[in-house]
């Protein structure tokens, strides 16, 4: 039986915009703990920093072909040639310090990965590997920070890291379902 996508009840943030709407239904809130995808969400947040994220989402297929799909190995070794071609893509966002910092990041993302064996064990270990399950009936009740995206962020930025402020950390945490900050009215809410 298939369901009747406009008779379903959504996050506020999402309707209306049918990317929105598919990446709200299949992708947020939904636990990661694959390496590669954390990667990627944690580039496509720093670069969200104070820009909307439908702006990352409609750009995010330029990104993944502008930064080798998020290859963290490939990233790390990037010349001043790439970034220099980086900051010309106008398919991206074309920020000098953000296009600079996930180069580092991804150098710190590995440094991480040799410690920890994996950055999903270390990100995951924040929240003894299990989702934390808010309340929120409206989504603008929802947090932009909290006490343990203030940890996080910076623990992250004292391994090096940057552009990982708590609201950066705190966005990252709702995607890749660290938390569950779905409205109780989603029918979301009790999938993930």
């Amino acid at each position: 039986m298939e369901l009747n996508q406009n008779k379903l009840k959504r996050c506020g943030w999402c309707l209306g915009d049918s990317l929105y709407e598919a990446y709200h239904d299949t992708e947020w809130g939904v636990p990661v703990k694959d390496d590669s995808s954390l990667f990627e969400f944690l580039i496509l947040e720093t670069f969200q920093a104070g820009l909307s994220w439908i702006t990352i989402l409609r750009k995010r297929e330029n990104f993944r072909a502008a930064f080798d799909n998020f290859d963290y190995k490939k990233i790390a070794a990037y010349k001043q040639e790439k970034i220099n071609a980086l900051l010309k893509n106008e398919g991206i966002i074309r920020n000098k310090l953000k296009v600079n910092a996930t180069v580092s990041n991804a150098t710190a993302f590995m440094e991480i990965q040799k410690e920890f064996g994996s950055f999903s064990k270390y990100f995951w270990a924040f929240v003894d590997d299990s989702p934390i399950k808010n309340s929120i009936s409206h989504y603008k009740d929802a947090p932009g920070n909290t006490p343990l995206s203030d940890i996080i962020s910076k623990d992250l930025k004292k391994r090096g890291f940057k552009f990982v402020g708590s609201t950066v950390v705190y966005a990252m945490m709702q995607a890749t379902g660290m938390v569950n900050d779905h409205e109780t009215s989603c029918f979301r809410y009790e999938e993930v």
